[in-house]
């Protein structure tokens, strides 16, 4: 199943496409997905983790928000688009930044694709109107 097959069935969405905003909430779904692997996989390390587990968290959180509000076509989203991909941008940097103070592959590959995600959203967000 593709995000953007679903998004032009949309009776609204009269076969458009926003790709850049369909690609930002596939990333954002992943994201949220690898962020709370992430944190559980931190919850096993031996040394204190907690403020990475929080933001793990945090950015799961903020990114299933995001890619939810992301695919809906009925009436016009954009103020709170903007608000949430923006929230989203910070909230992935910071689980970056954090995740890169540690040497674990887990942290490795959330702060990676928290990179990603961040890009994406940076460029749905240069999509949306004022």
């Amino acid at each position: 199943m593709s995000i953007r097959k679903m998004i032009a069935s949309h009776p609204s969405a009269d076969g458009h496409i926003n790709e850049p905003l369909a690609e930002a909430a596939k990333h954002a779904m992943y994201c949220a997905v690898i962020a709370t692997s992430c944190a559980d996989a931190c919850s096993a390390e031996e040394m204190d983790m907690r403020q990475c587990i929080r933001v793990c968290m945090d950015a799961a959180d903020a990114c299933t928000a995001t890619s939810r509000m992301a695919v809906r076509r009925t009436g016009n989203n954009d103020p709170a688009l903007r608000a949430m991909l923006g929230a989203c941008i910070d909230i992935c940097t910071w689980c970056a930044e954090e995740c890169e103070k540690h040497d674990h592959d887990h942290c490795k590959r959330c702060a990676e694709m928290c990179r990603e995600c961040v890009q994406d959203c940076r460029r749905a967000l240069a999509t949306l109107g004022n």
